[in-house]
């Protein structure tokens, strides 16, 4: 995956909050003109825009694209928008929050799909701490970033049992034929506080 520098990072973050901003307090809100701000992040990417409360780190919003089918640019106004107002997981959310609140995002490599049958020879293509695992059940589908075993301090079959849980399977589905795991490594780029300095979020 071609790196992104911090400078970049920063651009990006700040178009994301850009959007969350605007769509929270405008009502006829357009993101195009967001999009025109960071026009020349042509690439197509998957991207995962996060928002969480601050200093408590409680999730309000996680949307993502997965797939790179549309230019960063594009793909990145719409899962910040998607995560403030359309996450089904919690409330909307709110303009008087703005100020309480950091964003992340998370840009995507391209997913890979783990070979083998076996629950050992699937666990030995995951390294954590550098991968996000992604989970195609039927109908159901569940992806957790890189960071999220890491904070959580999961081991392999931890982060697998979990990712069964975010796609609202049963827990070891992953271990079945039926099952298709994918893996993809991503840059993190996230604000230290609301509106303040943007770091990036080294994995290995």
């Amino acid at each position: 995956m071609e790196a992104y520098s911090i400078k970049q990072g920063e651009e990006l973050v700040k178009a994301a909050r850009h959007a969350i901003e605007l769509c929270t307090t405008t009502p006829q809100f357009n993101g195009r003109m967001i999009e025109k701000s960071v026009e020349r992040f042509t690439e197509r990417k998957g991207v995962f825009v996060t928002i969480e409360h601050y200093p408590t780190k409680t999730m309000r919003g996680n949307i993502g694209i997965t797939e790179p089918i549309a230019p960063l640019s594009k793909s990145l106004v719409e899962a910040a928008v998607a995560a403030a107002i359309d996450d089904p997981g919690y409330v909307p959310v709110s303009h008087h929050e703005l100020d309480e609140m950091v964003v992340s995002v998370s840009i995507l490599a391209k997913p890979e799909k783990l070979k083998g049958r076996t629950a050992e020879v699937l666990k030995r293509q995951i390294k954590i701490g550098r991968d996000g695992l992604m989970i195609r059940y039927g109908y159901h589908s569940g992806i957790l970033l890189p960071i999220v075993p890491i904070e959580q301090r999961w081991n392999k079959d931890q982060f697998l049992d979990n990712l069964c849980i975010n796609a609202n399977l049963p827990l070891h589905i992953w271990k079945t034929h039926d099952a298709v795991l994918y893996r993809f490594g991503a840059q993190l780029f996230r604000e230290l506080s609301p509106r303040g300095p943007i770091e990036e979020i080294a994995f290995e």
